[in-house]
C-alpha cells in the first residue's frame, strides 16, 4: 500500500500497534518510532523475548502472547524473519501487517493479503504519520506544509 489514502485511513482508523523487535534502547529507531507513536495516542504493546518491560508497557515474547485486540503489527525485523510473523499477525486477527523501511517481503505480505489483512512494505510508521498528520515537528522540521502543492483532497 503506498497511496496517501489508504495510509492515512490505516493510522487513523488502528490505533493498537504490536512493535515486533521493539528494543528498549532509547537510540534503535524501533524506540524512537514506539515512543512517537505512543505519545501520538497510539496504544503501543512490545514484542521481544528480551525484554519484560519497554516504554512503560509490559513486553510480550511473541504475537500470540498478547491478551488483547491488535491492529497493526510492526516490524522491526529482518526481511527473512518476517513470513512468521505475517503467520502470527493472521492467527491473532490483526488487521495491518507493516514492514518497516527496509523490510521488503512479498510473500510475507502476499500471505497476509491473502488471509485479509493489509500489508504495508518498506514504510516507517512515525515518518508516515509526521508526513500526513503533521508530526515533522519532532524532527526539528515546521514547515507545515509537506510539499509545495497541497493536495486537493485536504480540507483546507
Amino acid at each position: 500500500m503506498d497511496d496517501i489514502n489508504t495510509l492515512r485511513r490505516i493510522l487513523s482508523q488502528n490505533r493498537v500497534i504490536a512493535v515486533v523487535g521493539l528494543s528498549a534502547d532509547w537510540f534503535r529507531p524501533s524506540y524512537f518510532a514506539a515512543k512517537y507513536m505512543q505519545e501520538h495516542g497510539y496504544t503501543v504493546i512490545p514484542v521481544n523475548p528480551r525484554y519484560t518491560e519497554v516504554l512503560g508497557q509490559k513486553c510480550y515474547k511473541s504475537l500470540r502472547d498478547i491478551p488483547v485486540k491488535v491492529d497493526i503489527v510492526d516490524c522491526f525485523r529482518k526481511t527473512g524473519d518476517i513470513l512468521p510473523i505475517a503467520e502470527d499477525a493472521i492467527a491473532i486477527g490483526a488487521k495491518v501487517l507493516w514492514q518497516q523501511l527496509g523490510v521488503k517481503n512479498e510473500a510475507a505480505a502476499a500471505k497476509a493479503r491473502a488471509a485479509g489483512l493489509e500489508a504495508v512494505l518498506d514504510r516507517c510508521v512515525k515518518i508516515e504519520h509526521g508526513r500526513l498528520f503533521g508530526g515533522l515537528n519532532w524532527v526539528g522540521v515546521n514547515t507545515r506544509v509537506i510539499s509545495a502543492k497541497r493536495p486537493r483532497w485536504l480540507a483546507y
